[in-house]
């Protein structure tokens, strides 16, 4: 096992530099001159040009990225274009903070209420209770969250006036809840129902009826036989889900105020702030790798026949 997670390891620089190298590409030959567009309709040639060359954007391209790893090694992920005289890091680590807060608070409704009622109406298959909870949960998927929004902030916001209706205030602050039902209750419906189909074909296995022949409690059943076997394909989802964390939901961070990673990546992507684009590939891209690995490793415990 150690040695298997050391391989993985030693592969991560590889990855990321190649994802590194992809993005920087894209910024480099893709559309639009950042600095034309940050100074605007009637920008002046040989500002521009005095722009490029103190941050070194008309060297040749293999230089510019070879100083950027150099620089990523030093743990300087370079200086924002749009905001002058700010750091990269000073930008997303603050805001994809925030996101995966939210992100982390969304996870945990959508896991909590997921497996217990995917597991419920596996238990009652062909059961007005089964169709009920499957069908109320896709109704819920199936409200995108440009409506429950609206509606959790008319309702639980300006009416009853139960909830802050904006702002940030952290993971314990009331201000968490509504962003959170927003973004976590369609997840309910893929966590119920992948839940569901799991348990279904854990109960039609034979050591689940030996378990029952040998006498022991339907409880012991349930929790030791029929719920940890089932929970690996949802573990995978669960797992590579956490990756997700830190990009952040630009739509239900819009809504409610909260000072995310979503409306940064907006507004890099719409002023060619390359510098913050590659930064945020980069670690998004290191945090589906260490999900992978976290997830890899959670099925050792969950099932100890794998073996890597």
């Amino acid at each position: 096992m150690g040695a298997y997670v050391l391989r993985r390891l030693a592969w991560t620089p590889v990855l990321l530099m190649v994802v590194a190298f992809i993005t920087f590409l894209l910024g480099v030959y893709g559309p639009g001159d950042p600095v034309e567009v940050l100074q605007g309709q009637y920008n002046n040639p040989e500002v521009v040009e005095r722009i490029r060359e103190r941050r070194g954007l008309n060297r040749n391209v293999f230089v510019q990225y070879a100083v950027y790893v150099k620089n990523i090694f030093q743990g300087d992920l370079g200086e924002s274009f749009k905001y002058r005289g700010r750091t990269v890091s000073e930008l997303i680590w603050k805001r994809m903070w925030v996101s995966a807060q939210l992100g982390m608070a969304a996870s945990i409704i959508s896991v909590a209420l997921g497996i217990p009622l995917g597991v419920y109406a596996a238990m009652k298959q062909g059961t007005w209770a089964d169709v009920t909870t499957v069908s109320a949960t896709l109704l819920f998927m199936s409200l995108p969250v440009f409506i429950t929004a609206p509606v959790l902030l008319l309702t639980l916001g300006l009416w009853l006036g139960i909830l802050p209706i904006s702002g940030w205030g952290g993971f314990f602050d009331p201000r968490i809840v509504m962003p959170a039902l927003a973004l976590g209750v369609p997840g309910i419906a893929v966590i119920t129902r992948l839940t569901r189909a799991s348990t279904l074909e854990v109960l039609s296995q034979d050591y689940v009826r030996t378990a029952r022949a040998k006498g022991l409690s339907e409880f012991v059943v349930r929790r030791r036989h029929i719920l940890r076997n089932s929970l690996i394909p949802v573990f995978t989802v669960v797992g590579l889900s956490l990756a997700t964390l830190v990009e952040g939901a630009f739509i239900t961070e819009g809504y409610f105020g909260i000072p995310g990673i979503g409306s940064l990546a907006i507004e890099s992507f719409f002023s060619r702030d390359y510098p913050v684009i590659t930064a945020l590939a980069l670690v998004i891209a290191a945090a589906f790798v260490a999900a992978n690995l976290i997830v890899d490793i959670g099925y050792r415990f969950l099932d100890p026949r794998i073996r890597y």
